[in-house]
């Protein structure tokens, strides 16, 4: 899968990208760019019968922080889709920690002391 080049400036990290479907689609990689445009056709078609632009709205916010995600960390979108079915497959989190464990990894992360 290849990686988007859109929207990465030549001297740091990802920016966002703007919240219109043609900046969106830039990010994105050719999978996701289709899911997006089948999700983009339905809320358009609703948004004619309601003449409510909310969905629209919605549907961008949602694509553009699944584009930013995937600009920072190409694939992180289906590995979260992978990761949710194998919760609601299994049941539980095979990876999931305590409270407290989270807590000290926070803690570590950010150099203070246990």
């Amino acid at each position: 899968m290849a990686s988007p080049a859109a929207s990465v400036p030549s001297g740091g990290g990802p920016v966002v990208p703007a919240a219109d479907p043609v900046a969106i689609r830039a990010a994105l990689t050719p999978m996701l760019v289709a899911e997006f445009d089948r999700e983009w056709e339905l809320v358009l078609e609703r948004a004619k019968v309601s003449k409510d632009l909310a969905g629209i709205r919605d549907l961008l916010g949602k694509w553009r922080h699944i584009a930013y995600g995937e600009l920072r960390d190409p694939g992180s979108y289906y590995r979260l889709l992978a990761k949710a079915e194998q919760v609601q497959r299994l049941g539980a989190n095979p990876d999931e920690v305590s409270l407290e464990e989270m807590k000290a990894l926070l803690r570590r992360r950010q150099g203070r002391a246990e």
